[in-house]
């Protein structure tokens, strides 16, 4: 790289959350400057009303331009990272995920993993090369109509994280680099519970986020929340938190928090 890149979370604090109350058919991903969302704009005042349409228009504009003229990796990755960094970044997180999941896999006994907030598939293709049935869907189209050109066996849809309905439960749930871009604390855990509800008994839900005690906002659009925060949301739905497992890249201090169904 000619220019040494920013610390991880210096460079992911521009960037913005997925919009809130994205609707099934449309939504966002990953940004860096996209405008704020702020509360509903009074009824008789016609400006601030067209100034908050724009707000919530703009995240989701922003994400599928990204995902439209960022390539398939540093649209939804490292932002201070030149390819080559991101390639690194994105094998680093690969090879932790992998020994999350584990390494039995059959044609016979596939593991049924879902990739929430799956960008333009990078880790749903890669789970799926490694025998697992994998859905997967993000909220932003554009995202998701360049995975579904990419193909590699994962199955994609356009959805928001407190939205993803499904007919079966799967063995693992994964939502990577998503839950700490929603700043939102209903919305957040609203997504949490969903996504716990599609775990299977004995099944794992693995998320991402730095293990803090006290909430981490990095700039905008960026909040980490504390591991506490996402025991009370998981515990009293039957789901015990068995480890963290940092990432381990450069000065990078988000990791995978893995949550395992007991009942």
């Amino acid at each position: 790289m000619t220019d040494a890149p920013r610390a991880y979370d210096t460079a992911r604090a521009d960037e913005a959350p997925r919009p809130r109350d994205a609707p099934r058919a449309d939504g966002a991903a990953h940004a860096d400057d996209a405008p704020r969302l702020h509360g509903p704009p009074r009824a008789h005042d016609t400006t601030r009303a067209h100034d908050a349409t724009h707000a919530y228009d703009a995240p989701r504009t922003y994400w599928d331009t990204r995902h439209r003229e960022r390539d398939d990796l540093a649209s939804g990755g490292h932002i201070g990272l030149d390819r080559p960094g991101n390639e690194i970044f994105y094998a680093v997180r690969l090879g932790r995920l992998l020994t999350l999941t584990g390494d039995l896999s059959s044609p016979a006994s596939p593991l049924f993993v879902l990739d929430a907030g799956c960008g333009k598939g990078h880790f749903a293709r890669s789970l799926a090369r490694c025998g697992h049935h994998v859905d997967a869907f993000d909220a932003s189209e554009e995202a998701v109509t360049h995975a579904r050109a990419e193909g590699g066996g994962p199955r994609y849809a356009v959805s928001a994280l407190d939205e993803w309905r499904s007919p079966w439960l799967y063995d693992v749930v994964l939502c990577v680099d998503v839950l700490f871009h929603v700043l939102d604390d209903a919305e957040w855990a609203a997504s949490l519970r969903n996504l716990a509800s599609l775990v299977r008994i004995t099944g794992r839900l693995i998320v991402t986020d730095e293990d803090t005690q006290e909430p981490v906002p990095r700039g905008d659009y960026i909040l980490h929340r504390p591991t506490a925060a996402y025991r009370r949301e998981l515990e009293p739905l039957g789901l015990g938190h068995t480890l963290f497992r940092p990432y381990g890249f450069r000065e990078n201090r988000v990791g995978f928090h893995v949550f395992t169904r007991t009942r």
